[in-house]
């Protein structure tokens, strides 16, 4: 349920992937959202189409390379909820009261949407700020994201 429901302010979104640059993204949101009347929703994407994800930045442990590799979409959806808990935990941590959700299908797609849904006023996203030549051949979220949403995007970088 969207955090909307019970402020007076304004309603923001914050994507996550459990990456630096979405560490950026809530740490640069919660730096300009009013604590005590906006609403602020985590949202994180499981892509029930892709079963491995590649890592943006190398892997600190052999832990943390595990978990950046998934091998079915069930595994998606824990490591998803295991980011989101992780980004709520950093949330609260400096002050922001936040709500989660857990979104399916392509990260762009879905963020936009939901976005529209809840008819919110912006959303922050992070991008590591591959190169050229990577973000031809792989897309980037906060680029396609940017192009579909109906509200503001904040790209953190």
């Amino acid at each position: 349920m969207p955090a909307a429901a019970h402020r007076s302010g304004m309603e923001f979104l914050i994507a996550t992937d459990g990456s630096t640059a979405s560490d950026r993204a809530l740490e640069y949101a919660a730096s300009l959202v009013d604590l005590d009347r906006d609403a602020v929703t985590l949202v994180h994407v499981v892509d029930p189409e892709v079963y491995a994800e590649t890592a943006s930045e190398p892997a600190a442990d052999v832990t943390e390379a595990q978990d950046k590799i998934v091998a079915s979409v069930r595994d998606a959806e824990d490591r998803g909820e295991r980011i989101l808990d992780d980004a709520v935990e950093d949330a609260r941590a400096i002050g922001l009261d936040v709500d989660a959700e857990l979104l399916y299908g392509n990260p762009a797609t879905e963020v936009a949407s939901y976005a529209a849904d809840v008819d919110a006023d912006g959303v922050f996203v992070g991008t590591t700020g591959k190169s050229e030549r990577a973000e031809r051949v792989l897309g980037s979220v906060a680029k396609n994201l940017v192009e579909r949403a109906d509200c503001p995007v904040t790209v953190v970088r």
